[in-house]
């Protein structure tokens, strides 16, 4: 069988960075830039107090933020951005309880190929509603978005909510579980991943990420279970869902002897595991073959890691 990865294809996201607190500011952890040589040295250079630029604000406000426009914003990096064509940007932090563990920021380019979806879900008078997203092409898709709500229970952004946990839904546009599925076929959206995003105060909000075959946001994606494979004080974490452009499905429920686990500082999840803290990586040798780069997102649930999620191109 053929292995091999298209990598030719443009994707959705083309930055991702992870800023941590050191002291009263973010600094630059780690990121992945592509060949945006420029945009990363800008960025290395740069750090953020609390409500400052993108990441501070996401910090001062604990809430992710979508910015879809840099030109006379609070963006810090305006110009090194349009130098590197990138037109908008999300950034999301990571809590756990009241203690920021880090933000993570991508950014997009925009042109008239690029389509997908990042979107931000929130809580307002017992339905979710949208807080805004970044949809590149797919302007049919974002204006039915910006007109649907969800109860609790309905849809990707209410499955989420009900559930508390991270969720992979495929076939966008054709699946009955997705309430968007006719303008989802029409944008060629074809995979969904929803994950809560706890804040402090409580208010609820919920991540989607909808991919397209033409501009992926990943070629595969997986849901790390962290909350019931503990060993006295070694923490592990299973593999319960994942989907993969070149093998398929990545966990079977009906063969537990396939069963995939990692321990704490084992791996890139491992690390994610045992830092708390979101990882990026890009070139580098150790990723899952054939991969150029990955995100790997914790989620803490009530002060406590309980997923990571992961995505790869």
């Amino acid at each position: 069988m053929d292995t091999a990865l298209d990598t030719s294809a443009k994707t959705f996201i083309e930055v991702t960075e992870v800023w941590v607190p050191d002291g009263d500011r973010l600094k630059l952890a780690e990121g992945n830039y592509g060949g945006l040589e420029e945009f990363a040295a800008a960025s290395r250079r740069e750090s953020f107090a609390k409500g400052e630029g993108l990441p501070g604000k996401a910090w001062a406000e604990e809430r992710p933020v979508v910015l879809k426009g840099f030109d006379g914003s609070y963006f810090k990096r305006t110009e090194a951005a349009k130098e590197a064509g990138l037109t908008s940007a999300v950034a999301v932090p990571v809590f756990a309880g009241a203690d920021l563990k880090a933000v993570l920021v991508v950014l997009c380019g925009d042109d008239d190929e690029r389509t997908g979806a990042i979107e931000v879900w929130h809580e307002q008078d017992g339905l979710l509603m949208l807080d805004d997203g970044y949809y590149g092409a797919a302007k049919h898709f974002e204006w039915v978005s910006q007109h649907t709500h969800f109860p609790r229970g309905q849809g990707l952004p209410g499955a989420v909510w009900s559930s508390e946990t991270p969720i992979l839904m495929r076939d966008l546009g054709s699946g009955y579980r997705f309430i968007r599925a006719d303008s989802a076929a029409r944008a060629g959206l074809t995979t969904g991943l929803g994950l809560p995003i706890p804040v402090p105060g409580g208010t609820t909000f919920v991540l989607t990420l909808l991919s397209a075959k033409g501009t992926p946001i990943a070629r595969r994606f997986e849901i790390w279970d962290a909350r019931a494979a503990r060993n006295g004080s070694v923490n592990e974490a299973r593999l319960i869902d994942g989907i993969c452009a070149r093998e398929g499905a990545l966990w079977d429920p009906d063969n537990a002897g396939n069963e995939r686990v990692v321990k704490a500082w084992q791996g890139a999840i491992g690390r994610v595991l045992g830092t708390g803290v979101p990882l990026v990586e890009g070139g580098k040798p150790g990723l899952a073959n054939g991969y150029d780069s990955m995100v790997a997102l914790p989620i803490h649930l009530d002060g406590e890691l309980s997923h990571v999620v992961a995505w790869y191109l």
